[in-house]
């Protein structure tokens, strides 16, 4: 019998389905980020909103204001996001983003247009921060765990490219007629919208929501589909089984919504710790001046150092295709450099490039500013290269299982409120204070350093569960958490029971036969019967990793919760979260 199938793809050509889609959704966030900056101080724009001609503020105000929509749709998600589900959630934000563009564009001269162009802004910023609380979480959870890092990484570099479309588009369209230089460059963004909503309505559902909701019948369906199988045989089932065990141990099994006191625990878990680890590197990415040269690069040329309107467009574009190169080094380094060394070289290459930038505006010698062109360019390749996909990885790694969706909301939340701050007060800064604004960023940058030095543990090449293991080795033992990473070594799945049970993640002795009720557990005992005789494959960790065996123990692996199915299958590991 041929697996089940969804928009007729099954397997790894289903997988790459929901990749593609969810990079389409990072394509358009970056999209978005961009296309303000070339028609903000276009005459065609000031001409049809007289308010942003020569007006620092205003103009601040109109590209921010839109950041204050994806915070209110960020906070929507962390309250509804574990109710709504992950593939109504990106229909919806991107549904809502659809709604915003038509609005901006609709305006009309002498109709209140500023007022019409803002609510547009503030609507499509709300279904963008639904997507990118949303769209991570969906596409982690149809991946395979060994993926995670890569496919986030990936995300992160195509926001780039998104911005590197909206940089050149917006560069075109100036030649065109007045409406068609600000309508068209913003009304593109209906493809990118339209791209997402038709096939995520013929997508799946995460297989890790629908069985935290209990619909193990369409779970069962959605991860034979994904992987491969045929629906019922005793790899999808098994599969199925892992996913429930995971949950059950963190409290997670038939709870519709993870508690939000449940972030501000301590303990051996660290929740609280956890989640600022990953807030914290979404505040450092924005406030380390990524938004002040993306959106108002054209602006910094012609305020700073002088170009016309034309050339900073075009030195905009160069920008932007510099910043996408680099953006894909990160795909290919993040495991291998890992994350405090990629952490660590990005504040120190954006702090010196704003050096650079600062020093060459001092004297206001027009020679001498062309050279403050080279630290932003610098700037924009150290930062693509690291701090751009990083803030997003990061806290989807550092933060357990039974608050990642709600610690990722606030992180998300974090980063919207903070793009805001910045890209509202950089038009300010420039015009009031001029090369005093990069002097800033190069000292907040300079900043980071000892905070990731002391504070980040590295992550890499670690599963989901060593990660647990680190905090509650520092929390037991009084150590820093950064030293515990690199005191612990890299454990086998066979090794992870013994060092849970160390550091008291699971109880000594404790057995989870009360746990396994309903048909799922007589399932699971028959559905291992047969696998382990069909594939040969009976292991000690598998039969001693699984609930209701009374052997002591169980350890869920919180791989395979990630992952939706993950990579560990012969064990299984129940936290205590």
């Amino acid at each position: 019998m041929a697996p089940p199938k969804f928009m007729g793809l099954s397997g790894r050509p289903l997988s790459m389905m929901v990749s593609a889609v969810a990079t389409t959704g990072f394509l358009l966030f970056g999209y978005d980020q961009g296309v303000m900056s070339g028609i903000i101080t276009a005459p065609a724009f000031n001409n049809m909103f007289p308010e942003t001609k020569d007006n620092s503020t205003m103009q601040g105000f109109v590209t921010a204001i839109y950041e204050i929509g994806c915070l209110a749709g960020a906070m929507f998600m962390l309250w509804a996001g574990d109710l709504l589900g992950r593939r109504r959630g990106i229909i919806a934000g991107a549904s809502i983003m659809l709604i915003g563009v038509i609005i901006q564009v609709a305006t009309v001269k002498d109709k209140n247009p500023l007022a019409q162009l803002i609510v547009g802004r503030v609507i499509m910023g709300v279904g963008n921060g639904m997507n990118t609380s949303t769209i991570p979480t969906y596409q982690a959870e149809c991946s395979k765990t060994s993926n995670r890092g890569l496919l986030i990484c990936i995300e992160g570099g195509v926001i780039a490219f998104g911005t590197l479309i909206a940089y050149w588009l917006d560069y075109g369209a100036s030649y065109g007629p007045d409406d068609l230089v600000w309508r068209f460059p913003i009304a593109f963004q209906v493809i990118f919208a339209v791209l997402i909503i038709f096939p995520m309505m013929f997508l799946p559902e995460s297989p890790r929501w629908l069985l935290s909701h209990q619909r193990e019948a369409e779970a069962d369906r959605v991860i034979a589909a994904i992987r491969g199988y045929e629906e019922g045989s005793p790899e999808a089932l098994l599969e199925r089984n892992l996913i429930v065990d995971s949950l059950r141990a963190s409290g997670g099994y038939g709870q519709k919504s993870t508690p939000v006191k449940a972030l501000f625990t301590h303990g051996k878990t660290q929740h609280f710790r956890r989640m600022l680890l990953g807030s914290s590197a979404q505040f450092f990415q924005q406030v380390g001046g990524c938004n002040a040269v993306i959106y108002y690069f054209p602006i910094l040329f012609e305020e700073s150092i002088g170009t016309d309107h034309n050339m900073s467009l075009l030195l905009g574009g160069v920008n932007m295709i510099v910043y996408s190169i680099f953006a894909t080094t990160s795909w290919f380094i993040v495991e291998r450099v890992g994350r405090r060394k990629m952490f660590l070289i990005g504040s120190l290459g954006q702090s010196l490039s704003m050096v650079i930038t600062f020093a060459c505006l001092i004297d206001g010698k027009e020679m001498t500013a062309r050279g403050a062109a080279v630290g932003l360019f610098t700037y924009i390749a150290f930062f693509g290269a690291t701090w751009l996909p990083l803030p997003w990885l990061y806290p989807a790694e550092v933060n357990p299982i039974k608050t990642r969706a709600k610690a990722n909301a606030v992180s998300t939340c974090v980063n919207w409120l903070f793009n805001f701050v910045i890209v509202m007060v950089t038009p300010i800064m420039v015009s009031n204070i001029g090369w005093g604004t990069y002097l800033f960023f190069a000292a907040t940058n300079a900043c980071f350093i000892p905070v990731i030095y002391f504070f980040y543990p590295e992550t890499a090449k670690r599963s989901l569960e060593e990660i647990d293991i680190i905090f509650a080795k520092g929390h037991a033992e009084k150590m820093s958490y950064v030293r515990a990473a690199k005191e612990l070594p890299h454990l086998q799945p066979e090794e992870i029971e013994g060092y849970a049970r160390k550091y008291g993640l699971v109880g000594h002795g404790e057995s989870d036969s009360s746990t396994e009720v309903g048909t799922i557990g007589d399932e699971r005992r028959d559905v291992e019967k047969n696998f382990s005789g069909q594939s040969g494959n009976t292991t000690n960790s598998s039969d001693e990793g699984l609930p209701g065996r009374g052997r002591g123990p169980s350890v869920v692996d919180e791989g395979g919760v990630e992952s939706g199915f993950g990579d560990g299958v012969n064990t299984s590991r129940k936290a205590d979260n």
